[in-house]
Order: C-alpha cells, then sequence, then structure tokens
C-alpha cells in the first residue's frame, strides 16, 4: 500500500482505518486474533486475562509532534458490557502514554472522540487498544479509526454545578451552617432558604470575602446557623443559583458513616474471603494465600541479599489502590482505629456504638468491640512482620511486603500472579509496632489478656532493637511494585512510641525518654497537619487524653488546646472552611486527610476544654469533604449528590469494568494535589488553583486514590461528630466526681470515690458510670455495688437517693493486673 493511497487526509495519521483494504497494518496479540467482518476488525477476546495490556489491537508507525492537538476517534461495539483502553503511546518501553481513554462499550456500536496534545516528538508512535483483564470470552467490532492532528487543544473544565456550595449532606439542627457563593459581586447578596416545598424560611445577606488563594474564585459566605430546624430537601439560593438539596438534622447520616469508614476495613482485608452476606457487592475470594496463579504472603521471600528467611505475613489490609501492605502506614491507620475506640473511655461519647456487633464484619458474638477486632487483623500482620529472634536484626520490622513489579488495574488480590517480596526492616516501621502494640495491649487487656500480652512484649521487643538501630531507613529509591514509604528522620516516631509505652506500662524509662525527646515541649501543631510520616502528634494527643503520672501533662493537654486554635483561626479565614493552609499554598498528597487529621485536633481540644467553639469547629469544617468545595464535590463515597465514585483501586474498578464495584460507601478520595504526579491529572490539571488540583478518575492515583490511613481519620472524626447528637449546648452533667486512690500498692488498690448532685433535681435510683484506661479491675465495693463488663465500670449505691447539694462517697476495692493505675478520666451519673 503506497503511503497516497493509506491517507484520506495529510493529517491522517492512521492507515486503513476504515479496513476497506483488509486488516494491513494492523496487529494483535496472539490471544485475539482478528479479522475483517461486514468492513469492520472484529477480534475475539479470551476470558481470563489479568491486565488490560495482555490482549491488545494496534498499529504502530504513529507519527506525533511536541505541542500538536490531536483528535483520536473511532466505533467500536463489544459483545458484553466492558470498559478497554484506547491509548495513543510509545510503541517501545517505557510506552509513554499520549493519551489513555477509557471507552464503556455495548453491544449497540457507538462512536468515541478524544482529543489530546503531543508532549513530545517521535516517529515510533503507537494507537493500541488494551482489550484485556474480562473474566468472560467477548468479541470487540472497531470501524472507522482515526488520528488526526490539526485538532483544537483539549481543555479540561470540570463541571462544578450551582454556584452556592453547601455540605450535600447536609447540617446539624443546633450546629452551624454556612455556604459559600461563587460570584463577581464585591458587595453582599440577597441569599433564600427554602424547604423541600419551595417555602422561604429563612433569609439574609452573604459576606463578600474576597478572591480565595486555594481556588482563585471571588467568593462569598453565607451563614444561616440561626435556622434550627429539622428537614429534608432544603435548597439555598444566591446570585440566581440554587444549591443541590440537603438536610438539617443530620445526625444519623454521621452515625452512618461511623460504620460505613470502619467497614471499609473488612473489604480491604488480605488473607480471607469476603462475604457477600457482609459485604453485599463486594465479595471475593481471599488474596493472597498461596492459591493458583497467586503466590501468597504464607511463604515470603526477602528482596534478594535482604534476608536468609521466609516469613508468613498473611493478614492486613491492602494499603491503598495496590495489594502492598506496609508497616508505616498500617501503624497510623491501626492507632486511630484504636484511638477511636479508647476516645469512648476518655470522652462523653457512646461505647455501645462500637461495641460487639456494631460493625459489618465476621467476629460478631465473640464479645470484643468490633473495632477492635478489625484493629487486630492489622496487628497480627504487624506482628507477623517482626524479624524472627535468632535472626540478625531481630526484634526490628520489615518495612512492607509488596510485588516484585507494578500490576495493573483491575486486578483481583486472588488473581495476583506477581511474586511477593519482604523489604528490609526500618527503624520507622519498627517503631511503628511498638506504638501500636503498646497501645493495644491496654486496650485488648480486658478482653483478651494473653494476646495484650502478646503485644505488649512485642512493643518492648520493638523499642529495644530501634534503639540499638536508631538509623535504618527505608529508601526513597525502594517504589519499584509499591510505594517506598521513606522517612530520613524517625524522631518523632522514637517519641510516639515512648509514649505509648509510658501510658501503657507507666515505666520511668519511658517517661523519661518522653521528657527527653525535643518533641515534647515542640509545637508540634503545623499547618500541614500530622500523618504517617509525622507521627509525634499522635503521641502529643494520647499524652494530653490518657490518664498518666505524666508531671508536665497539664501543659500538654493545654498544647492541643492552643494548636486548635490555631486551626480554628485557619478554618475561620477560609471562605470554604478549610482547617489546612499549608506553607506555600500547595496542597500536598491526600488533602483530605490532612484537613480531617487537622479537625481530629480540634475535636480532642473539645473533649479537652468542653468548649462549643471547637465542637463546632469539627462540624464546620466536615462541610468541605461533604462538597461544599470549589468543585462542589463530595469527596466520602456514597455521601452527597456529587459524590466521588471512580478513586484510584484493583478491587473497586468499575469505572474501567461495569462486572466490577465502585469503592464502598464511607471511602474517602485522596483529594487535590498540587504536584499532579499522575499522567491524566497531569494532562487535565496542569497550572491548577489547589483546590481544582483533582479529578475523580481511577487512573488519577495521585488526586484519587483511596488509602487505609485517610480513611481511619475518617472514621476517627465520624465518630466524634456522631457523639454530639445535634450540636447546641452539652447537656450539664448532674453530678462532679472526685476520686482518688487511698491505697495503691503490689497490685492492690482502695480508689474512693464521692459523688454530689450538682442539677437542681434529686436523683432516684442512680448509678455512677466510668471506664478504667489500664488493666484495673474492682473486686468489691462498699457503700454500693460495683459490676465490671471489660474495662467499663458501673456502680449502684446504696445511697439511692441524692437531692440537690447532697454528696455520698463509695470505696472500690481492686487490683491492677499491670502497668500504671490512673484515675478514670471520664464519669456520668444517672
Amino acid at each position: 500500500m503506497t503511503a497516497s493511497a493509506a491517507y484520506a487526509d495529510p493529517a491522517e495519521q492512521i492507515v486503513n482505518g476504515t479496513f476497506d483494504s483488509g486488516t494491513d497494518p494492523w496487529w494483535w496479540t496472539g490471544n485475539a486474533p482478528a479479522s475483517v467482518v461486514n468492513g469492520r476488525l472484529c477480534a475475539t477476546i479470551p476470558a481470563g486475562t489479568t491486565n488490560p495490556w495482555d490482549a491488545i489491537i494496534g498499529q504502530n508507525g504513529i507519527n506525533l509532534q511536541a505541542g500538536e492537538s490531536y483528535r483520536l476517534a473511532f466505533e467500536a461495539s463489544a459483545t458484553v458490557p466492558v470498559t478497554v483502553r484506547a491509548n495513543v503511546q510509545l510503541a517501545d518501553p517505557p510506552y509513554t502514554q499520549e493519551l489513555s481513554a477509557l471507552p464503556a462499550l455495548t453491544a449497540q456500536p457507538q462512536e468515541f472522540s478524544y482529543t489530546f496534545t503531543a508532549a513530545a516528538d517521535t516517529t515510533a508512535g503507537q494507537v493500541a487498544f488494551q482489550v484485556g483483564g474480562s473474566a468472560t470470552a467477548w468479541t470487540l467490532c472497531l470501524d472507522n479509526v482515526s488520528l488526526q492532528g490539526g485538532a483544537p487543544p483539549p481543555v479540561y473544565v470540570p463541571d462544578t454545578g450551582p454556584r452556592v456550595r453547601v455540605n450535600q449532606v447536609g447540617y446539624l439542627t443546633n450546629g452551624p451552617k454556612q455556604a459559600t457563593v461563587v460570584t463577581e459581586a464585591t458587595t453582599a447578596l440577597p441569599w433564600q432558604l427554602r424547604n423541600a416545598a419551595g417555602t422561604v424560611v429563612a433569609s439574609g445577606a452573604t459576606t463578600p470575602r474576597g478572591v480565595d488563594p486555594t481556588s482563585g474564585q471571588n467568593v462569598h459566605t453565607v451563614d444561616f446557623s440561626g435556622y434550627r430546624t429539622a428537614g429534608t430537601g432544603l435548597t439555598l439560593s444566591a446570585d440566581g443559583e440554587t444549591s443541590v438539596p440537603f438536610d438539617v438534622g443530620v445526625n444519623a447520616a454521621y452515625e452512618k458513616l461511623r460504620v460505613d469508614a470502619l467497614s471499609f476495613y473488612y473489604t480491604q482485608r488480605s488473607g480471607i474471603e469476603i462475604l457477600d452476606s457482609i459485604a453485599p457487592g463486594y465479595a471475593r475470594k481471599a488474596g493472597h494465600v498461596g492459591v493458583a496463579p497467586n503466590q501468597g504472603d504464607t511463604d515470603v521471600p526477602c528482596q534478594p541479599g535482604v534476608c536468609d528467611y521466609r516469613l508468613d505475613v498473611r493478614g492486613g489490609w491492602y494499603d491503598a489502590g495496590d495489594h502492598g501492605k506496609y508497616v508505616v502506614n498500617g501503624g497510623i491507620s491501626v492507632y486511630q482505629l484504636m484511638s477511636t475506640f479508647e476516645r469512648t473511655k476518655l470522652a462523653a461519647s457512646r461505647a455501645d456504638k462500637l461495641a460487639d456487633g456494631s460493625l459489618r464484619i465476621p467476629e460478631h458474638g465473640n464479645k470484643v468491640p468490633d473495632v477492635l477486632d478489625e484493629a487486630r487483623w492489622e496487628l497480627e500482620f504487624m506482628l507477623r512482620m517482626q524479624v524472627p529472634a535468632s535472626k540478625p536484626l531481630a526484634g526490628m520490622v520489615h518495612h512492607k511486603v509488596h510485588d516484585q513489579a507494578w500490576t495493573g488495574l483491575p486486578l483481583d488480590p486472588a488473581a495476583d500472579p506477581q511474586p511477593r517480596e519482604l523489604h528490609p526492616p526500618s527503624t520507622a516501621a519498627t517503631l511503628n509496632l511498638a506504638a501500636t502494640a503498646a497501645q493495644g495491649a491496654r486496650l485488648f487487656q480486658p478482653y483478651d489478656k494473653a494476646f495484650a500480652a502478646k503485644l505488649l512484649a512485642a512493643a518492648r521487643t520493638a523499642y529495644a532493637a530501634a534503639v540499638a538501630n536508631p538509623a535504618i531507613y527505608a529508601p526513597a529509591s525502594d517504589g519499584i511494585g509499591g510505594g517506598a514509604y521513606d522517612d530520613t528522620d524517625v524522631t518523632d516516631e522514637f517519641y510516639w512510641a515512648a509514649a505509648e509505652l509510658y501510658l501503657s506500662t507507666g515505666e520511668k524509662a519511658y517517661r523519661d525518654a518522653v521528657v527527653a525527646s525535643p518533641w515534647h515541649t515542640a509545637d508540634l501543631f503545623r499547618p500541614e497537619a500530622f500523618d504517617w510520616k509525622f507521627t509525634a502528634t499522635a503521641g502529643r494527643l494520647d499524652l494530653a487524653t490518657v490518664p498518666s503520672g505524666l508531671p508536665d501533662r497539664d501543659r500538654v493537654r493545654k498544647s492541643v488546646v492552643d494548636g486548635a486554635q490555631k486551626y480554628l483561626a485557619t478554618l475561620q479565614a477560609s471562605p470554604y472552611g478549610i482547617t489546612y493552609a499549608p506553607i506555600g499554598g500547595k496542597f500536598d498528597w491526600g488533602s483530605n486527610n490532612l484537613v480531617l487529621n487537622n479537625l481530629v485536633v480540634v475535636a480532642t481540644a473539645y473533649d479537652i476544654s468542653g468548649a462549643a467553639q471547637f465542637r463546632d469547629g469539627v462540624a464546620g469544617g466536615m462541610d468541605y469533604l461533604l462538597g461544599r468545595n470549589a468543585l462542589n464535590q463530595s469527596y466520602i463515597t456514597g455521601y452527597g449528590e456529587r459524590a466521588s465514585k471512580n478513586q484510584h483501586s484493583r478491587m473497586y474498578a468499575h469505572q474501567l469494568n461495569p462486572a466490577l464495584p465502585n469503592p464502598p460507601s464511607g471511602s474517602l478520595a485522596g483529594g487535590p494535589n498540587s504536584s499532579i504526579q499522575d499522567p491524566v491529572a497531569a494532562k487535565l490539571l496542569a497550572g491548577c488553583a489547589p483546590q481544582f488540583c483533582y479529578v475523580d478518575d481511577i487512573e488519577s492515583w495521585s488526586t484519587n486514590e483511596i488509602t487505609i490511613n485517610w480513611n481511619s481519620t475518617l472514621s476517627w472524626v465520624a465518630s466524634f461528630l456522631a457523639d454530639q447528637g445535634e450540636g447546641g449546648p452539652a447537656p450539664a452533667p448532674v453530678c462532679s466526681v472526685s476520686y482518688s486512690k487511698v491505697f495503691d500498692f503490689g497490685g492492690a488498690f482502695i480508689a474512693q470515690a464521692t459523688i454530689r448532685n450538682t442539677s437542681g433535681r434529686t436523683l432516684n435510683d442512680w448509678k455512677l458510670r466510668f471506664a478504667y484506661t489500664g488493666t484495673q479491675k474492682v473486686d468489691l465495693a462498699v457503700n454500693g455495688t460495683a459490676r465490671q463488663t471489660a474495662a467499663s465500670v458501673e456502680v449502684t449505691p446504696w445511697q439511692s437517693r441524692l437531692r440537690p447539694g447532697e454528696s455520698t462517697t463509695i470505696l472500690l476495692v481492686g487490683r491492677v493486673d499491670w502497668g500504671p493505675n490512673p484515675a478514670p478520666a471520664h464519669f456520668s451519673c444517672g
């Protein structure tokens, strides 16, 4: 075929795109034989392939010119509904992509068209239809394939919907209620709030805020906090625009989000079959248990030259969109799940909401709170990552385990054919185990003493190993097949681990390590928030809330309140109510997680101080995650009219394969990332203002990934908000309690609790309730009857009638299995 015959247009790059001249020069992989049928190229695609590129139809010899814009167009159909990839890329490694589109094919032929601007000159380009990865066989047919230059440059304009941005789920009845209006107006505008019937129920004037630096938009704020009537389907109108519908009175939504965000971990589990009866629509075979083609995690070797042994490292959670398991990210995640539970002992929360049977997991009925059952799944994996006692670096912890090479999307964990490798131990991973195992020891003690003892022993061993090997760092270059998770400053992890060991044991050596750390008196509450790489804040929060004999505990508690004040000021200064304002103004990878971690600090300040401004700050700060942002995007799947649903994941890959599910409800997207490291984001978002550096596309792993540590902070904040009812003033306590130890020696103690009725009414048939934070067990009460379930104690006083201002004293006789014997953090009467 001559060139003149091949090209219908001088700018056309495809030869024989109509298949009038047969199949030349098209090619296909051997498992996808093709032929011309009724004027179209049709190929039989086999079942059982793993990756999209395992079956390809393509054409090479494509010429591209840097800076030129091209239009790829084609007609395609499939005998089964399927999403494929249409790529324009280099024909040889590294197969750099200029375009990677995801057409969703059906039995009816459809026309598809995509434009892109080439980044580099090449005479060795390729158009490749990647069609592998299906569990069933099917037939693809193509026609009228064209790639022409001279196309208008592609312009990505995100659909941001109405210019009135609200929390798309809604607002607490008695909580703060603010919205943001995008407008060119510089003076106040009228606004109206309508109920579902269209009746105006509130009105007022906006507050001009000027240009928001995180979005580049001129914005106004609407404050309708004075409206306190519960209802559904309300809308807010201003400047000729009307918001999406929302509700007032949404505590039940936060109750649901608490369950959804925590139940996310079940479907992320490795090494166990996921049951449809527990997670409908998400059933799958057990992943990485060594059933072919999967090579499993039950007998994993190290990378070459790292060690001479193999470990059983089954279990744990898949970290994110890939199938890797990382101790440092697992550490901050399991810490926050356990912290969510520990808060039930430390604050005015609902312990029953996290009790046995509260989540969608298989361990119901074992008399252990479900959130601890879920945490145990990860803790046991982390224990398996510890170097055996007889080996070099004994007690240290391997940094991660994952595939030898990167795999594609979608990919069921059970179908992953890649060999798995243990990566070298690191000081950071070792200290993550030390911290979380110490924390877990005190929490599991009331439910499983043997497991608690195992955790404490592992924590001690890990901490000693880290002290002996304080500078073994995971290299930044170790990013093939999984993330590097590199960190060359582990002084913060040392502080965190020492804090958890001290809180669990009360031992002087750990207390001295806490006090000696430069982080102990430093201002930890930086604008960028805490995360897996900066964990000193985790130690500070627990030192402030878990009772102990720390000499400067009052100063520590004040530092948390002071840090929360800074985040609250940041939120109030932001027209979108964001607690996150990084130095330099650029949003980091996982910015939504950083927003939430700052809200954790604000919520902790509320638990410490009881100041309503902090509780309201958390409620207002959640607005950003649920739609009050520049993109009008709820970043939590299943929550809000315009919610993310195509997060980067090999398992929840509906965008690539309609037979697979979207991520479960309650999954948090990473959010805007100014660095836009992935090709999809780079092509669509170049030059984006921080809030606009996001796209809900499964291929945008730098803006739209899901991870276990992002959902752990979402779980913590959702649980806090669920405990706040519908906002408003907290109910005044009906009693004050003075608790002191009159005898404490050799594991035995006698404590005295004096209860005074501070209400204006007589308490009849009342009870005293509290929870111990150590291993205390009450054996006997004097002047009352005590009943203890796990760590929770309920005392029925003999003086069942307590008049206003009247007091009674109860003695508690008990013992301590191990560790300190601090006073309980929170009491209630009623």
